[in-house]
């Protein structure tokens, strides 16, 4: 088959590797725009997905916009002269118009990080931890005009670890992208897919995250607090300076909420009784560290206030 690909970050670029590794032509990839880095913003950057690209020596086209303005004429003409059989699309970051979706002979088809019809929408890895789900996985998905509506295809199930992090399950599910995919595109080929359809009564939503989700509220449970770390990175304050925290764990250790509950290993106590251990920190100005680096360098009180 003759294969357009569009992506974007990290998570995208085994489901790129698989097709590359395939008996499959892939003719082209779309990916988002370089985007300016640095203090002044005078160094772009190139997403995950052109740099892999590159390295096939594959045509990479980068459109503001596939929906409207001249960008999107240009990537349209460009599409209907590739003629495609199928366009794979993984975490690309555009809506594709409905000329796009009904262009290739096999349509478009997702691969979507979570179990759908759950987590439909941007950010389905930050909510599946933020509303501490025991499981999740990847699921292929016959493109619609919907967001993130189509039939499913193919699925794949895993367990979240109690303390597992979103960088720890975004690389797990990213491999199980690409392995969805090559599942999906081997079904495709035999004609042996049966596209199901989503019942939208148990759909649910995972908007963009902001950043004032990450600020950490103890008097909430720690069970909560740990979910916050966990799924978007979570921040307090310490003697005045931000202190960003990436993993914790769960103790039965109680004290006042937002307090300093045990000194010796930076545990903080929160609203239900118990407390969350800092095990990953990153002070203001520094590096990420390991706590019990941190603590080398910095002697902490019991019954200290955060926040």
């Amino acid at each position: 088959m003759k294969i357009v690909f569009m992506g974007s970050p990290e998570f995208s670029v085994p489901c790129l590797r698989v097709l590359a590794e395939s008996s499959h032509e892939v003719a082209a990839v779309f990916t988002q725009p370089d985007k300016a880095r640095g203090r002044r913003g005078n160094q772009l950057v190139p997403t995950a997905v052109k740099s892999a690209a590159l390295e096939y020596n594959y045509p990479v086209y980068q459109p503001l916009s596939l929906r409207k303005g001249e960008d999107a004429e240009k990537s349209m003409q460009i599409l209907k002269d590739i003629s495609p059989d199928l366009i794979v699309v993984t975490a690309y970051g555009q809506i594709l118009p409905k000329e796009i979706l009904d262009l290739p002979k096999y349509g478009c088809i997702n691969i979507h990080a979570s179990l759908l019809p759950q987590y439909r929408g941007a950010a389905p890895i930050n909510w599946v931890i933020l509303n501490n789900e025991k499981e999740t996985g990847v699921t292929s998905m016959q493109m619609s005009e919907g967001l993130d509506t189509g039939d499913m295809l193919i699925k794949k199930s895993t367990p979240i670890g109690e303390n597992e992090i979103y960088e720890d399950l975004y690389a797990r599910l990213s491999v199980m992208g690409g392995e969805v995919l090559k599942e999906t595109i081997d079904a495709l080929e035999k004609n042996t897919l049966v596209p199901e359809k989503q019942n939208d009564e148990f759909s649910s939503y995972s908007p963009m995250i902001k950043k004032e989700m990450s600020a950490l509220d103890f008097t909430k449970s720690a069970q909560e607090v740990h979910n916050v770390i966990r799924g978007v990175t979570g921040f307090t304050m310490l003697d005045g300076k931000r202190l960003k925290i990436f993993r914790s764990e769960i103790a039965d250790i109680c004290g006042e909420a937002g307090t300093i509950s045990d000194e010796k290993i930076f545990a903080v106590a929160c609203g239900d009784g118990k407390s969350v251990v800092f095990k990953e920190v990153q002070p203001e100005g520094k590096k990420r560290m390991k706590t019990e680096d941190f603590l080398r360098g910095k002697k902490l009180r019991k019954g200290e206030i955060l926040g």
